[in-house]
This record gives structure tokens, C-alpha cells and sequence, in this order.
């Protein structure tokens, strides 16, 4: 079987593995916002098809995890290749701490969030009401299968160019050095693009010596208590309590 037989396999039980169970608006209002005009809308229909919605819809075969796996793949070739390129100084160790940056569950879910992919998400019922459109690795994994999707539908180039338009903004963040590891800014990122609230760091405790007092600190959301962090002064427990917040994020363990 030639290399292009297989693709065409693969496409072929991409796009029919589900009857079509979105409203053609819907549809029409995904490929309006990320920019994209599918040949074949069932591929796109594909890849916001979250699995808690196979138990419940008969019509559907398949969640979007195959695509989700093809994205992420295309998704760190191309990254990898714009830093190779943007960055030539830079040795390898911190190009891939930069692509770390851009390909994390927390940048991915923050990208789309913004171009809505949330709302267009196949939930079951369970997954939704527990919040399912608004968690980290459920946003992450539907944008690198939207991702995978454009992939089979528009072909590599355009599906490069997808990819590079939607992470511009944090690219050009990188390019004037303001990504860094700071889980402080990210967890603020994050709560203010959910909720609209600025996460608020309370000293709930201090024991030891005066010259080694150990800090416990809880970080908050308005009433929601997101992490806690300990550490030999304020500001690194600080960190601790954001480091946990995004931890409990990323486990699932989601704001209401």
C-alpha cells in the first residue's frame, strides 16, 4: 500500500466515523472564527467530537482522539521549526524550553479559548456539567485535533500556516522575551481569560525561627480556593501556592 492510499484510508474513516450531528451554523461559525472553509465538514465535525459524547449518541463512532494525536505531532514540528529559524543563536536546550512554553496544556487551552472552541465542543452530559468546556486538557486536546483536522482537509502548508497564525501573538511574545517559568503569571493568565478575577495570595501561617520562618500561603480566585504552596519566605511559597493551583487545574480539578 503506497504512502497515499494509506492517507486517503485515513481520511476515509476519519470523515465517516460520525454522521453529522452539528447544525450547519455551528459549523459555519467554528470555520468563521478560526479561518478555515473545509472541503469536507465531517473532519472538522471530528475533532471537536470529545469521547464522553460516544455513550451517549449512537451515531457516533469515534472521538477526536486520532486527530488530537495527529495535531500534537504537526503541531511540535512546526513550532520547532519557526524557532529553529527565528532563534539561530539559541542552542538546543533553550529552543526546547521554548517550544515547551508554546506547546503546553496551559498555552493551548488559552488559545482556544479565544477562538471559542469551548462552546463548540461535543460533550457528554456528565462532562459538561462538570465543566468539561472550560478544562485544560479537554481545550488543548480539541485545538491539536483541529489542528490534525485542517491537516487532512487543506493539506500541510496551510495547515503550517493555521498553526503559526494562531500561536502569533505568543511568538512574538517569546521574540521580545517576555515568556518565562513564572507559574505566578501563568496561573493569572489563566484566571483572568476564565473568570475575570486576579488570583488573590493570603499567609495563612509562618513557623520556624525568625531566621528560618517557613510560609504557607493559599491562593484564591474570588471564593474558590485554587493551591498551596510552602517555602522559606513569602514569595517562594507564593509560587508554591501558584505551582499547586496549576497542578489541581491541569488534573481536572476545575473552577466553577
Amino acid at each position: 500500500m503506497t504512502a497515499q492510499s494509506g492517507l486517503f484510508i485515513l481520511k476515509t474513516v476519519t470523515y465517516h466515523s460520525i454522521k453529522q450531528v452539528f447544525d450547519v451554523s455551528e459549523l459555519d461559525s467554528v470555520q468563521s472564527i478560526i479561518g478555515i472553509t473545509f472541503k469536507d465538514v465531517t473532519c472538522l465535525e471530528q475533532s471537536l467530537m470529545h469521547r464522553s459524547y460516544l455513550n451517549e449518541s449512537s451515531s457516533v463512532l469515534a472521538s477526536n482522539e486520532r486527530l488530537e494525536f495527529l495535531g500534537d505531532a504537526l503541531l511540535g514540528l512546526v513550532v520547532a521549526e519557526e524557532l529553529y529559524y527565528r532563534f539561530p543563536e539559541l542552542p538546543e536546550g533553550d529552543l526546547t524550553k521554548l517550544r515547551a512554553s508554546l506547546v503546553r496544556t496551559e498555552t493551548l487551552a488559552r488559545v482556544a479559548g479565544s477562538l471559542d472552541l469551548g462552546d463548540s465542543l461535543y460533550l457528554g452530559k456528565g462532562e459538561d456539567e462538570s465543566g468539561g468546556r472550560h478544562r485544560q486538557r479537554n481545550l488543548a486536546g480539541t485545538l491539536e485535533a483541529v489542528i490534525g483536522a485542517v491537516f487532512l482537509d487543506q493539506g500541510f502548508e496551510v495547515a503550517r500556516d493555521f498553526i503559526l497564525r494562531i500561536l502569533r501573538s505568543e511568538m512574538e511574545q517569546i521574540a521580545t522575551g517576555e515568556i518565562d517559568d513564572d507559574p505566578k503569571s501563568h496561573l493569572q493568565q489563566l484566571i483572568q481569560g476564565k473568570q475575570q478575577l486576579t488570583p488573590v495570595y493570603r499567609v495563612v501561617d509562618i513557623e520556624g525561627p525568625e531566621h528560618g520562618k517557613v510560609f504557607t500561603v493559599e491562593v484564591s480566585a474570588g471564593e474558590t480556593l485554587l493551591g498551596q504552596g510552602n517555602g522559606r519566605g513569602k514569595r517562594i511559597a507564593e509560587r508554591e501556592a501558584a505551582k499547586n493551583a496549576l497542578e489541581n487545574i491541569e488534573k481536572g480539578d476545575e473552577l466553577d
